[in-house]
């Protein structure tokens, strides 16, 4: 019985990416992490906190000249929810480009990421206003009591998420 030679993997000439080597603005990220993926999303995770933290932080401060008289647990969970379709959209990016790399889909996959923190929209409701009403009652200052409700709050929703995005947003 003959064998017929087995073929040699094709390995790419220098300078030219092979399709497994990640290429684009993220490459020397990527390549760094290689397949760690936990790691990935635990980096893209801590950029979409800061990043979510900041910009409903932000907004804190228009929600209340827009609204004088409303108490500051209420602005700051107005602020969060007006901060969400953006923070989500740059979310989704992070973990479609740099955690799960999945190509293609981008609306399908989109709208199941909206998904995933539509289950989470309730808890900002519950845990804004009460953590921001127990850190002011704790003697701290109203806009770092405001920061640290919207930081307990992230806390909160990404310690499911991982979870929910690997096994029903970008499930391959």
């Amino acid at each position: 019985m003959s064998t017929l030679p087995q073929a040699s993997p094709q390995i790419p000439e220098p300078g030219i990416p092979s399709p497994e080597t990640p290429h684009g603005p993220f490459a020397a990220l990527l390549r760094v992490l290689g397949k760690a993926e936990g790691i990935r999303f635990l980096l893209v995770g801590g950029f979409n906190t800061v990043f979510s933290i900041a910009f409903a932080w932000l907004l804190i401060h228009p929600v209340e000249l827009l609204f004088p008289k409303l108490p500051l647990p209420a602005a700051t969970t107005i602020a969060n929810y007006a901060a969400l379709p953006i923070n989500i959209t740059v979310a989704f990016l992070g973990y479609k480009w740099l955690v799960f790399r999945t190509r293609g889909n981008y609306l399908k996959e989109w709208l199941k990421v909206f998904a995933v923190y539509g289950v989470s929209i309730p808890f900002p409701f519950i845990i804004l206003p009460l953590a921001t009403t127990l850190f002011l009652h704790l003697g701290i200052a109203p806009k770092p009591a405001s920061l640290i409700a919207l930081i307990v709050n992230s806390g909160a929703i990404a310690c499911y998420s991982y979870f929910a995005h690997k096994k029903f947003s970008f499930k391959r």
